[in-house]
């Protein structure tokens, strides 16, 4: 356990660490951990859009929107109602760069953003991967803005993660009858 603590806070001192020094740099750590998530947002809505048949747009919504209550409505925070963790400025008494409050583990921009990773990787992997990558990148950034430390990240992520797999598995056999009948659908309107 204090191995993970020294770690933890090792890993945050050296990301944080780099901030505060290069102010371009400090202004695409604040977009990244405060505005990135509405981009990926605005991205996941334009994948939705483009998906073929209202069914099919309305099952990957549906999927999403149950993956996230799912990671960060429901089991972040009840962890946090069992676990309170301060936040790192409250700890080492320092300003962040952008204003957060309340429990800092796990990070429920994680724990959101790689359920939502995970349900765009099943239905399109090469997005699922960009996904994937900047719901890291949005890790990273609140690591380094000061408001989460590396083990909030992980385990938010964690329960993204798993959340999402869940729900995919949880939702297996309504996802293969959609298939299906859109299958038969197609090839009647193509034999017609």
């Amino acid at each position: 356990m204090i191995v993970m603590a020294s770690l933890n806070l090792s890993l945050f001192q050296l990301i944080y660490g780099l901030s505060h020094r290069i102010f371009l740099l400090d202004d695409l750590g604040i977009f990244c951990a405060q505005y990135l998530p509405y981009l990926l947002v605005l991205i996941f809505f334009i994948l939705v859009f483009y998906e073929k048949g209202w069914r099919r747009k309305w099952y990957i919504f549906s999927e999403a929107a149950i993956a996230v209550i799912l990671s960060r409505g429901f089991l972040t925070e009840t962890i946090r109602f069992f676990y309170n963790h301060p936040r790192p400025f409250d700890v080492l008494g320092f300003a962040p760069l952008i204003s957060e409050s309340g429990s800092s583990f796990p990070s429920a921009h994680a724990a959101l953003f790689f359920a939502l990773a995970m349900v765009v990787f099943y239905r399109n992997r090469k997005w699922g991967i960009w996904f994937l990558i900047w719901a890291f990148v949005n890790g990273i950034a609140r690591i380094y803005v000061g408001v989460h430390w590396p083990l909030d990240i992980l385990g938010g992520a964690v329960i993204g993660i798993i959340s999402a797999i869940f729900i995919h598995w949880l939702l297996r056999d309504s996802r293969e009858k959609l298939y299906r009948e859109a299958e038969k659908g197609e090839l009647s309107s193509t034999s017609a």
